[in-house]
C-alpha cells in the first residue's frame, strides 16, 4: 500500500474488520436456526427487502464496471447511462411479472425453471453453460481486473498479493451462505455509494480548481464547467455519424466509434431490453437473492435495487467526464488518454483519507461480486 497514507490504511482496515466481523456475527447468529442446503443457497426467508436490494446492486457492480463505464463516460458521455437506467425499468418488470411466477412454482434455480418449462436436457445445457461462464469468464475477470485496478491505485507492485487477499475475503463471506452474503452486501453497498459520491464530489471540486482557478473548489461550479466544456458528453442520444468510411480505427472516425457503442434510438427499444431482462430476470447469480423470500419482500427488494440503480451513473460516469475535461485542458499530465485509465487518474487526485475510502469502495464492489458468484456456482 505504498501510495496510501496511514489514515488511508486505517480506513481500509476498518472496512475489512467491519465486513468480516459482521459476516461472522450473522453466520453464528443464524447457524443454529437452519443449516440445510436450501438455507445456504437462498437464506430461506431471512433476508429483508433492503438486504435483497442492496445485495442485488452489490452483486451487479464490480471494479471492472467502475473502470469500464467511467472510461465510456470519458469517451462517450452520459449516454452510456442508458444501460443503467434501462436496467432500473427492467427491474420493475421483473418484480411485477417474473418473480411471482418463480415463487408460485417454487423455482429456486434457473435450470430448475427450464426443466419445469421444457425438459431436463435444456436444464442441463444451461447449467453447464452458466457454470463454464461463471468459472472461466466471470470469476477470473472480476478478480484480475479488480485487483489490477486496486494495484494501479496503490503503485503497481502487489498484484498477486491483492488477488489472493480479495479471493480469501470473498471465500470467507461466500462460504457463510446467502444470508451472510446478503447482509454483508448492505455494508458493501453503503461503502460503495459513500465512496463513490465522495469521489464524484472531489472530482467536481478539482475541475473547478484546475479549470476555473478557484482557490477552494465548488462541486456545483465544477459540474457547470463540465456542461460548458463538454456539452456533447451530456447528450442522452448520440447523433448518427456523417462519415462513410468503414475504417473505424482512424482518428477522424471517433463519432462512428461512439455510435457503435450506443447506436441511437435502436438501442433504447431493441437489444438492451433483451440483455437486461435476461441478466436481471433469468440469471441465477442475480435472482437467487429474491427466491428465498416471500412475494412482498422479494418485490420490494427488487424495486429498491431499481431505485439504487438510478444513482449508479452519477457515481461511475461523472469521474470519467471530469477526466475528459481535465485531460483536454492539459490538467492530467500523467494520463495518456486511454479511456480505461480515466477513473484511476481521478482517484490520484483524492486527498488523504478519501483515497482509503475509494480503495475500500472498489474492494467492496469486487468482494461482493466474487462472494455472490462463489455461492451461485455452488447451486
Amino acid at each position: 500500500m505504498g501510495n496510501l497514507a496511514t489514515i488511508d490504511i486505517i480506513i481500509f482496515l476498518v472496512y475489512f474488520v467491519v465486513v468480516a466481523g459482521y459476516g461472522i456475527w450473522i453466520y453464528n447468529r443464524k447457524k443454529s436456526e437452519s443449516t440445510g442446503s436450501k438455507d445456504y443457497f437462498l437464506a430461506e426467508g431471512s433476508l429483508t427487502w433492503w438486504a435483497i436490494g442492496a445485495s442485488l446492486i452489490a452483486s451487479n457492480i464490480s471494479a471492472e464496471q467502475f473502470i469500464g463505464m467511467s472510461g465510456e463516460g470519458f469517451f462517450v458521455g452520459v449516454a452510456v447511462a442508458a444501460y443503467e437506467w434501462i436496467a432500473a425499468i427492467a427491474l420493475i418488470i421483473i418484480a411485477v411479472w417474473f418473480i411471482p411466477i418463480y415463487l408460485k412454482n417454487k423455482i429456486y434455480t434457473m435450470p430448475q425453471f427450464l426443466e419445469t418449462r421444457y425438459n431436463k436436457s435444456v436444464s442441463l445445457i444451461m447449467a453447464v453453460f452458466w457454470l463454464f461462464l461463471y468459472v472461466i469468464v466471470n470469476l477470473t475477470s472480476i478478480l484480475y481486473l479488480g485487483a489490477l485496478a486496486i494495484d494501479t491505485l496503490l503503485g503497481g507492485d502487489n498484484l498477486h498479493i491483492i488477488m489472493i487477499g480479495l479471493l480469501l475475503m470473498a471465500l470467507l463471506i461466500g462460504l457463510g451462505g446467502m444470508k451472510v452474503i446478503g447482509y454483508t452486501d448492505v455494508i458493501q453497498v453503503a461503502v460503495l455509494i459513500i465512496g463513490g459520491f465522495a469521489t464524484v464530489y472531489m472530482a467536481l471540486q478539482i475541475v473547478d480548481q484546475r479549470i476555473n482557478g478557484a482557490a477552494v473548489g465548488n462541486a456545483f461550479a465544477g459540474f457547470q464547467t463540465l456542461m460548458n466544456e463538454a456539452p456533447q458528453h451530456f447528450k442522452l442520444m448520440l447523433d448518427k455519424p456523417t462519415v462513410t468510411t468503414t475504417t473505424l480505427a482512424m482518428p477522424e472516425n471517433l463519432e462512428v466509434q461512439k455510435y457503435v457503442v450506443l447506436p441511437g434510438l435502436a438501442m433504447y427499444f431493441a437489444g438492451q431490453w433483451i440483455v437486461n431482462l435476461n441478466y436481471w430476470g433469468c440469471n441465477q447469480y442475480i435472482t437467487q437473492r429474491a427466491l428465498g423470500a416471500d412475494l412482498k419482500t422479494a418485490r420490494t427488494g427488487i424495486l429498491f435495487a431499481g431505485f439504487l440503480k438510478l444513482f449508479m451513473p452519477i457515481i461511475v460516469m461523472l469521474p470519467g467526464i471530469a477526466a475528459y475535461v481535465l485531460y483536454t485542458k492539459g490538467q492530467l499530465p500523467g494520463f495518456n488518454g486511454v479511456k480505461d485509465g480515466a477513473y484511476s487518474a481521478i482517484l490520484g487526485f483524492l486527498p488523504t483519507g478519501l483515497k482509503g475510502l475509494a480503495v475500500a469502495a472498489l474492494t467492496a464492489a469486487i468482494v461482493a461480486s466474487l462472494a455472490g458468484k462463489v455461492n451461485s456456482i455452488s447451486t
